[in-house]
């Protein structure tokens, strides 16, 4: 019977579950869409392009999906049983709700360890391809369009301007180009009276094929210098201007200068990452008494014996630049205001060099705090996926409710709630008013602490959200609030 029993939750699961992380993964890639759709279209880049950054960005939603799948799976198997009373026939043969949850607790931690291994493998690589391949496709450059009355500059090496565009978007009317292909001005100019417009070589090439107009070479002779601009002119009926489309292909940026993102970090890479922050840190402050001594001039008088460490090492400070402004003192022949001179000019130099070093320490410090953060996210998205089953089970138990009603408006409302509290506490860590511990781990004990409250609720059959337990509840508090007032009454009298 309990073997059966497992099968029937474990069956009853994978659906819901596999159902959600799809349409979860659906939702963010409308929303990549969304987000960069201005970047994304009108580019003429194939569809393959746009099914290879799909695929990426899918991988990259499930860390987020599968929280949220677990907890609306785990809520509509356990609801469902409670809806249909198998709960309470599995209860009354003697098999206790954690007993009930044994088999979605085992496929859980399944889910976690996989999560964990997606995370610090798939995840990183996913990242890397995917925003490259997101940046190549922002950089590259829109269609070839031509507007009436406009000049055209995305191409590279010319200006075109034409009066009419026909609606076949091939024929064109009083045409003006511009040829600056030898960066020498505008001294090469081509009209036409009308023109056709259309590539070859599979769009790699446009062709303006150019009737009855004139083209202008302003050519200088550098022969002499006192010989003046000569300008030639050549009409013709018919011409063929060349342009390369070059500009319009996508380029393939190395994705060398993608790889030092914490996103795009694996588990050991972080760690190396945070042990060099924190080495660099360290460095910076232990140097910065040796490295400012050379902005510190000091005049040194008879010191109380015996000396301080502090006071051996201003002794043994070079004199040079002070024993000369005090010999020019000492003869009275120094401007007085040279030495103020040069004491405001010491003075920021030193304030110069403490705010760069301040910077530094502070670039250090945030690149530290980032790494360490997506160093803890390794392993609190993969602990999320089990705080959520812990939610969804024994909530589903007590909801007694199936389907996609009542539990998706809590699944969303858990959700919600996680997010907020992760993005706060990622917020909070990185300005250093918690620490990285804290704020990576916020959103998984606050959760988890109230995954056992219901957790406890479930094993002890409460009527949490049943409106009648609550209009009983109301009830007795209405009787007793009556009685109170009936006591008062009667002491008084």
């Amino acid at each position: 019977m309990i073997k059966k029993l497992d099968k029937l939750i474990i069956k009853a699961f994978w659906q819901p579950f596999v159902l959600t992380l799809a349409v979860v993964i659906f939702i963010f890639l409308m929303r990549l869409i969304l987000v960069y759709f201005a970047d994304l279209f009108g580019k003429d880049l194939g569809i393959e392009v746009y099914f290879e950054l799909f695929f990426y960005f899918s991988l990259i939603t499930i860390p987020i999906a599968l929280p949220l799948a677990m907890l609306l799976s785990t809520l509509m198997t356990y609801g469902k049983l409670g809806e249909f009373f198998e709960l309470t026939a599995i209860k009354s043969a003697g098999i206790s709700i954690t007993r009930a949850m044994q088999p979605m607790f085992v496929i859980t931690v399944f889910i976690s360890v996989f999560a964990f291994w997606f995370n610090n493998v798939a995840l990183p690589w996913a990242n890397l391809k995917g925003y490259r391949l997101l940046y190549d496709i922002k950089t590259t450059k829109t269609t070839l369009n031509i507007k009436e009355g406009i000049f055209y500059n995305d191409l590279p090496g010319y200006s075109i301007k034409v009066s009419k565009k026909y609606a076949d978007n091939k024929t064109l009317k009083n045409i003006v180009i511009f040829d600056h292909t030898k960066n020498d001005g505008n001294k090469h100019l081509t009209l036409a009276d009308s023109a056709l417009m259309y590539t070859i070589m599979d769009k790699q090439y446009l062709i303006f094929e150019l009737f009855n107009g004139n083209d202008y070479v302003e050519d200088a002779d550098k022969t002499s210098n006192t010989n003046q601009t000569d300008m030639v002119t050549h009409a013709f009926t018919k011409s063929k201007v060349v342009m390369s489309l070059a500009a319009f292909d996508m380029h393939k940026t190395e994705e060398e200068q993608f790889k030092h993102y914490q996103m795009m970090r694996s588990y050991d890479e972080l760690a190396k990452d945070a042990d060099s922050l924190k080495r660099d840190f360290n460095r910076i402050k232990e140097n910065f008494y040796d490295n400012s001594r050379s902005y510190y001039l000091f005049e040194m008088n008879r010191l109380p014996l015996p000396l301080t460490e502090e006071q051996k090492k201003l002794k043994k400070m070079k004199m040079s630049s002070v024993d000369s402004l005090i010999k020019k003192r000492d003869n009275r022949t120094a401007n007085p205001f040279q030495v103020l001179d040069f004491a405001i000019s010491q003075t920021n130099n030193v304030l110069s060099f403490a705010e760069s070093n301040v910077s530094a320490l502070k670039s250090k410090d945030e690149d530290f705090r980032k790494t360490n953060l997506e160093w803890h996210h390794k392993f609190t998205n993969a602990i999320a996926v089990f705080v959520m089953f812990l939610i969804g089970a024994p909530l589903g138990g007590i909801i007694k409710k199936g389907g996609f009603g009542l539990p998706v408006v809590i699944a969303i409302v858990f959700f919600i709630l996680m997010y907020v509290m992760t993005q706060q506490g990622d917020k909070a860590a990185k300005e250093s008013r918690v620490i990285v511990q804290i704020g990576a781990w916020l959103s998984n004990t606050v959760l988890f602490l109230i995954g056992l409250y219901f957790l406890n609720k479930a094993k002890n059959d409460s009527r949490l959200f049943e409106s009648d337990a609550y209009i009983v509840y109301f009830n007795q508090a209405k009787e007793s609030f009556k009685k109170l007032k009936f006591s008062k009454r009667f002491f008084n009298n």
